[in-house]
């Protein structure tokens, strides 16, 4: 009895009525459906060569995509003040699951990301991207008073500093990016000083010079989009045939599933470099369209972010947001030669399991918030009690308690 009371206190009926949330599951059905399409197609070679069936690929994709809607659903029935309080385990589970990573991870291609659980492989770097959001959002409902001294900043945020360390050394550095991008922008959204700000983007830029003087290899790498042309059979040659099967592509493309890349010529067409594929099969008119739905996603998740009355909730919304275009605008921009490959996916696009369930799992949270109603008071951090950021936070002095799921709302954070 008293297990089926915690999880009713646990668990809602699934929302309904907001358009915005209808709009968010509409464009992402459209995502997972031409991501699907575009897996199917662009895995054949990779099928092919691994000695499976021509569809061995985008059957794995599809059983992905079925627990991905399932997690989806359930995140969209989870309480979200239940989710933000236990953020802090979280937190704990991912730094767990990273750190067996390094022990009795599975290594392919160079790098140590997997944990193999016979079922799946499981990516926990993946995973931590949404333990980040939850956990930046407790730590600013909790101690936005403290954040805006550096030392308390630092201590506060050493569990996000520690994974991304841990996903760093897989090495994993295009992850570990979009980890310190989601929480930097949650922070200085949430009020952080510009003085903080600045302070954190030059040891970002010292800590990321001295990886790659540390690491030659992986600098040459990275680089290698500024000239690719200088080492074709070596770091610059996936952007060189990736650049080749985007023009062969034209207007309207080759054709869906007559690519000639996907043949052994361009590695990874089904993962990193998927958005070459859609390019070369469906021509510019199909890249167009990828850039239309992920625009499109983009202004639903900030509609949603702009209308959540709860400011905890909003800041969820907005490292969601930030997570979800920022990886695909990274990972469109180094398929066509303007940054480097870091092997960054194309989300609902690129095969991999962990990445779609936890992908479409940080949608089920976003229609989530489009739902609630609930209102927080002013969680704003504050440099000596003095607004920082006048033209996009509003504050007022905190006249509620932190932990409570419906809480007096003073104002509001502007986004």
């Amino acid at each position: 009895m008293a297990r089926t009371q915690r999880v009713r206190g646990l668990l809602q009926s699934f929302p309904r009525g907001s358009f915005t949330g209808r709009m968010l599951l509409l464009v992402t059905t459209l995502l997972v459906a031409f991501g699907t399409i575009a897996v199917a197609s662009a895995s054949e070679g990779q099928a092919s060569a691994n000695g499976g069936s021509t569809w061995s690929i985008v059957i794995h994709d599809v059983v992905y995509l079925g627990i991905g809607l399932f997690a989806l659903y359930v995140v969209a029935r989870v309480r979200i003040d239940q989710l933000v309080r236990r953020a802090p385990l979280f937190i704990v589970g991912g730094l767990a699951l990273l750190l067996a990573v390094k022990t009795v991870g599975v290594t392919t291609n160079g790098g140590k990301r997997w944990l193999n659980l016979h079922a799946i492989y499981l990516q926990p770097s993946e995973l931590f991207k949404l333990c980040t959001v939850l956990f930046i959002a407790w730590l600013v409902q909790h101690h936005h008073d403290d954040l805006d001294n550096w030392r308390q900043l630092a201590i506060w945020t050493v569990p996000v500093t520690l994974g991304g360390a841990l996903i760093v050394i897989e090495p994993d550095i295009g992850t570990s990016s979009i980890v310190f991008a989601v929480a930097f922008v949650m922070l200085a959204v949430a009020g952080v000083s510009r003085r903080l700000l600045y302070r954190i983007v030059t040891v970002g830029v010292v800590a990321f010079g001295g990886y790659m003087l540390y690491k030659p290899y992986s600098a040459r790498r990275f680089f290698s989009f500024l000239h690719p042309a200088n080492d074709l059979l070596g770091s610059g040659y996936q952007l060189v045939q990736s650049k080749i099967g985007l023009g062969a592509g034209g207007l309207t493309g080759l054709g869906l599933g007559h690519s000639r890349e996907k043949w052994g010529l361009l590695p990874n067409p089904h993962t990193d470099f998927i958005f070459t594929i859609i390019g070369e099969e469906m021509g510019l008119i199909g890249t167009f369209a990828v850039l239309g739905l992920f625009v499109w996603f983009l202004f639903v998740a900030t509609r949603i972010a702009q209308q959540c009355t709860n400011e905890v909730y909003r800041l969820v919304a907005v490292g969601i947001t930030t997570w979800i275009t920022l990886e695909a605008s990274i990972n469109i921009a180094s398929v066509v030669g303007g940054w480097a490959v870091t092997g960054i996916p194309l989300p609902f696009f690129s095969y991999g399991g962990t990445a779609l369930i936890t992908e479409l799992a940080a949608v089920g949270l976003l229609y989530n918030i489009a739902h609630d109603a609930t209102r927080s008071g002013d969680v704003t951090i504050r440099e000596d009690a003095q607004p920082a950021f006048r033209g996009a936070v509003a504050r007022r002095p905190m006249n509620s308690t932190h932990g409570s799921h419906r809480m007096t709302r003073d104002n509001r954070l502007g986004y």
